[in-house]
């Protein structure tokens, strides 16, 4: 099976590799496809990097990982990107390939609001990490939905490049291949 993380990577950070990384110990998942969204139904389209250069910073954060693969496959989708538009292509582009979905305990929060949110928990596992001050306790159990045991890590792409912005250090936040590209760039300068 492989487990599609869906994101913006504005940028990717080591809490991403790690999550990615940690989804692999589940039995049943062989591949991380890190799906770079163009633009998030959620999120402000202001603050983000161009496409193709997200992309590449996910590439260059991937490349020496054997069972980790980037996508660019919402780049030629209809915008704004939701999940089921591209679940429906993956699924008839591979219809021989098993797809899962890897989320934050967030966004399980707010699963309600995705379009036809019944029928991505109805033909889709879900694997959810936790995140800081995300409370699942009140999120109904669900037979395709499965929580993860992976370490809670309060770090984030906005204060990444909030730190960016102000010249702060971003050392331990951001494989050095990202970091370096981000500098050699000068993305997220203000």
């Amino acid at each position: 099976m492989i487990a599609l993380f869906f994101g913006s990577f504005n940028p990717i950070h080591i809490g991403h590799l790690i999550i990615a990384d940690a989804v692999l110990l589940e039995k049943s998942i062989k591949k991380v496809w890190f799906v770079v969204s163009p633009q998030n139904p959620f999120k402000s389209k202001e603050s983000l990097l161009a496409e193709s250069a997200r992309y590449y910073l996910t590439q260059l954060a991937t490349e020496d990982h054997p069972d980790f693969f980037v996508s660019n496959i919402e780049f030629n989708l209809p915008k704004p990107s939701y999940t089921i538009d591209t679940l429906t292509h993956l699924k008839e582009k591979y219809p021989k390939k098993e797809f899962c979905l890897l989320l934050g305990g967030d966004n399980l929060e707010h699963l309600e609001k995705w379009k036809n949110y019944e029928q991505i928990l109805s033909d889709y596992k879900l694997y959810v990490y936790r995140r800081p001050k995300s409370d699942n306790t009140s999120t109904p159990i669900h037979p395709n939905i499965h929580f993860l045991d992976v370490p809670l890590m309060d770090i984030s792409s906005t204060a990444i490049r909030e730190r960016l912005s102000h010249k702060q250090s971003v050392k331990y936040l951001l494989p050095d291949k990202v970091r370096d590209e981000i500098e050699k760039a000068r993305y997220y300068k203000a």
